[in-house]
């Protein structure tokens, strides 16, 4: 069987590795981008067919360059995960986390776990790449004394012994990512979500008649995030994602919204990731 070639954010073993592994079951072969630009220049450059790309944390809240990337790219969103993140601190085997001198990690990944590490003052907290990366490092270049925080996946590509599960300080921590393709998604019966994107005058109401079109259609806004559009001071661009159970309720909320709206395009339609 042909493995699916997919774009991700990060290395093997970082948590867009996770996800596409959730999505697409083993029988994929990544590409490992260091950037969110870079996983989607794979995909306009045909390296590989899809691309992974997280767009909100529940902690972090929207991760806003990447909805201008998205909408720049006129790459399609054809599917969604949503994964708990997890955080583990991993090293080398047969060491203990008093052996520990210096702990590598993403910035974001420190800092979700710095209540943790007040309890070992003698370790010190350097700011990397990515958090699969420092790992990988440390297992091909034999690094002692040096840890990093990772998910599970992680440890189990590099070799590496955990330390301690689940060190973030704040256990429910989730983030959506979408799955981003070339072509529009083949609208079937199983398509239930939409991501939609538009942009309005200056006029008093026009934000409230677009929602009250949606709500009359049955149309359950689950987000919606303004971005400035950046040649036209003080107008913004809205980045909408609606789920619906009919079909013909999303069309008509379409038609609707094309007519009230300027600049409207959809990001994808495909079916909800939400558990």
């Amino acid at each position: 069987m042909n493995k699916k070639i997919i774009a991700i954010q990060g290395a093997k073993g970082s948590n867009h590795h996770r996800v596409a592994l959730d999505f697409y079951d083993d029988s994929v072969e990544v590409i490992e981008c260091m950037s969110f630009d870079a996983v989607v220049d794979s995909v306009l450059a045909n390296e590989s067919q899809v691309g992974i790309m997280a767009i909100e944390n529940t902690i972090a809240g929207s991760i806003i360059p990447n909805y201008a990337l998205l909408d720049s790219s006129n790459l399609h969103i054809c599917g969604e995960e949503y994964l708990n993140i997890h955080h583990h601190l991993m090293a080398l085997k047969n060491q203990k986390i008093t052996d520990i001198k210096e702990v590598w990690s993403h910035p974001m990944a420190l800092l979700q776990c710095k209540v943790f590490f007040k309890q070992y003052p003698q370790i010190k907290l350097v700011e990397d790449i990515d958090t699969a990366e420092v790992a990988k490092r440390i297992s091909e270049q034999k690094l002692k004394g040096i840890a990093a925080i990772a998910p599970k996946i992680a440890a189990e590509i590099f070799n590496l012994e955990i330390l301690a599960d689940d060190i973030q300080t704040i256990k429910e921590n989730s983030t959506r990512f979408v799955i981003l393709q070339k072509e529009q998604l083949k609208e079937n019966d199983h398509i239930n979500k939409a991501s939609i994107k538009f942009q309005l005058d200056h006029k008093r109401g026009s934000l409230a008649a677009i929602l009250n079109a949606m709500s009359d259609c049955k149309m359950n806004l689950t987000k919606i995030q303004s971005l400035p559009v950046i040649d036209k001071p003080w107008k913004y661009s809205f980045f909408v994602d609606i789920t619906f159970n009919e079909y013909a309720n999303y069309k008509k909320a379409i038609s609707l919204i094309e007519i009230m709206a300027e600049n409207f395009k959809v990001l994808g339609t495909y079916k909800s990731g939400n558990k």
